[in-house]
């Protein structure tokens, strides 16, 4: 598997849907290739790191990141933590459970569509999923063309491939239908 893809699909979709990315927060307990994602972009970025652990995320500040990408299990406890932290405008990146886990993937959904406008799972391109929670931007619709066309460095992500992550079957659509969010 190419771990590039990964890396970059989990940064590049939150960063060039988010209108102004200023503070992001990655928790993983590998993150070194995900913040080497996030230095590609010239803006003026802060990116601060967790490990994954719910103690350190219960001690993160209220509303302070505009994104938050992570690899931490998301329960109930988990995912009100995360809402807690990000700001009016927030967006929340996830790896979860394959999608055939249905009831499991359901249930992270519904708690998130309590907290987001927007919830959608998304095609990493490396045979697994992601899902991503947006309380105001689209990441199909609001998608920062010029800040993705930009990136230099880029293995896999780029404009064409970040809307066509979204692109997900008939059968998905009919298994998820009321519980996807956009």
């Amino acid at each position: 598997m190419k771990e590039f893809i990964y890396n970059e699909m989990m940064v590049h979709v939150p960063l060039c849907t988010h209108k102004e990315p200023k503070n992001i927060l990655i928790i993983s307990s590998h993150a070194a290739p995900l913040v080497a994602e996030v230095q590609k972009y010239m803006e003026d970025i802060s990116c601060d790191v967790i490990s994954a652990d719910i103690k350190l995320l219960r001690e993160v500040k209220d509303d302070a990141y505009d994104i938050i990408i992570s690899e931490l299990s998301s329960d109930a406890a988990v995912l009100a933590h995360i809402n807690r932290t990000l700001n009016e405008n927030g967006l929340f990146v996830t790896s979860h459970p394959s999608l055939d886990n249905v009831e499991e993937n359901k249930n992270i959904m519904q708690i998130l569509g309590k907290y987001a406008k927007i919830v959608m799972p998304y095609n990493l391109g490396n045979c697994s999923t992601a899902l991503l929670a947006s309380k105001e931007f689209h990441p199909t619709a609001d998608i920062i063309l010029n800040r993705a066309d930009l990136l230099d460095g880029v293995e896999f992500y780029n404009c064409d491939v970040h809307p066509a992550a979204f692109a997900m079957g008939n059968n998905i659509r009919k298994e998820y239908l009321g519980i996807i969010k956009n």
